[in-house]
């Protein structure tokens, strides 16, 4: 949990300097004298957040985490390249931790998603989940969920030179980003996911066939080697997959980078700092209230917790499903507060939405700030309770059913990211936005 920076200087100051007039006495032009010599600070009597630079500062930090994000991508591309040149068991666990690494800038930058159509229309090739993994590769069968219905489920693109699904042929003798791309929800099914950061985490653990219990995928290295040591047949298309999905994440990622680049005419953050600034508080806003309601509380975690289906966690081959859910829930604080944690250490702050709304309101800040560091707390323990040194409770366990305390720990979460947005429709009215609604995705809390 980041605690609450003190805050950007960007303020116009407006000094009480007394004016002296023609009828002063040596009195009054001694208390002017005086407060001549008071500190700035306290000679301020009114200040004013500067509302373009809070809009600008969030296209900064925009632009701060995917250039993030894209740097992790890029050595997660590094690490499955050397994997792939030398398949052995230490460049599997070092791919694995590439793209553990690459998730955590991620998930922050979700919170971008909801608010802004650009980030929201790009962001299934690369996140969108859960999948129907037999479209991609082997899997067991005895123990394969899929989507009823998806004619692609079993489709499995690396044992072959041609699919079809849902009545068209596919040629996918080569796999390059592009087909991989176009492969998306072929068939009309959502479920049919050929790209993105699960298509690879799938590609380096497999299936997690622990049900409810430990463990998650344990794919061999083997699966990418040549000759007499390939394991499960196809190493070399097995290959040519992941090369080809990491190749499409990183100039996905370039794409984005560039939308929220500054100094650029033509892009999207050339659009939202153009627009008044309450226009541009709604996007923002509604980004952090969805992306906490409907989104975390309910699809994330209410769904998986109400099914007991460890199908509908979201990092459900390596488990890293508390890691997504905490730093999802970090992106909202980061926007309201103004202030990212770089991956390399380096804290890149500046006005913020926090700001503003102290101006306005402060006992509202006092408490949205508040319910921001409950709702971290809360995905503190997820994430405690999951990485225990010892007897780690991961989701997947967490959502079984009965397990009265696994489901404590992810109620508890759900309540405080639902009071928090409570609190982010009220600040949204105090900036002037009238109706913010924030999206539930069809759920009642």
């Amino acid at each position: 949990m980041i605690a609450r920076l003190s805050r950007n200087p960007l303020f116009v100051a407006v000094s009480a300097m007394t004016l002296a007039t023609a009828c002063s006495t040596g009195q009054d032009n001694a208390a002017a004298d005086a407060e001549k010599d008071t500190p700035q600070a306290e000679q301020a009597v009114a200040q004013s957040v500067d509302k373009a630079a809070v809009v600008s500062h969030y296209a900064d930090l925009a632009h701060a985490n995917f250039q993030d994000a894209l740097t992790a991508a890029k050595a997660l591309d590094a690490a499955t390249d050397k994997l792939i040149s030398e398949p052995t068991a230490a460049n599997l666990a070092a791919a694995k931790e590439a793209w553990l690494a690459a998730r955590v800038p991620y998930q922050q930058t979700e919170v971008f998603r909801f608010g802004n159509a650009v980030v929201d229309d790009w962001e299934g090739q690369l996140n969108a989940w859960p999948l129907d993994e037999g479209l991609i590769d082997y899997v067991a069968d005895a123990d394969y969920q899929y989507e009823l219905g998806n004619d692609g489920a079993t489709a499995n693109i690396i044992a072959s030179t041609s699919i079809n699904v849902g009545g068209e042929t596919i040629d996918t003798t080569e796999l390059t980003p592009q087909l991989l791309a176009d492969l998306n929800e072929i068939g009309g099914s959502e479920a049919n996911v050929a790209t993105g950061y699960h298509a690879i985490e799938f590609l380096l653990w497999g299936q997690d066939l622990n049900g409810f219990g430990a463990g998650n995928g344990n794919r061999p290295a083997t699966d990418f080697a040549q000759g007499d040591d390939c394991t499960n047949d196809h190493c070399d298309r097995r290959a040519d997959y992941l090369d080809a999905t990491t190749d499409l994440l990183i100039s996905d990622l370039e794409w984005m980078v560039a939308q929220w680049a500054p100094e650029q005419a033509d892009n999207y953050r050339a659009e939202l700092t153009g627009l008044a600034p309450e226009e541009a508080f709604q996007r923002m806003l509604f980004g952090m209230g969805s992306l906490s309601l409907g989104e975390l509380a309910g699809e994330r975690m209410k769904v998986a917790l109400e099914a007991n289906s460890y199908e509908d966690e979201h990092d459900c081959f390596s488990d890293n499903t508390h890691n997504s859910h905490y730093y999802n829930g970090q992106g909202v604080q980061n926007v309201y507060t103004g202030s990212y944690t770089r991956i390399d250490g380096t804290v890149f702050e500046g006005p913020s939405l926090s700001d503003l709304v102290a101006e306005a309101n402060p006992e509202l800040d006092s408490t949205l700030n508040d319910q921001l560091n409950a709702s971290m707390a809360a995905l503190s323990t997820m994430k405690q309770t999951a990485e225990a040194s010892e007897n780690p409770v991961k989701f997947d366990m967490m959502i079984a059913p009965n397990n009265t305390e696994g489901a404590k720990v992810i109620n508890n979460t759900i309540v405080a990211l639902v009071e928090q947005t409570g609190s982010i429709e009220k600040a949204a009215q105090i900036l002037g936005v009238n109706s913010l609604q924030p999206d539930d995705a069809g759920h009642s809390f």
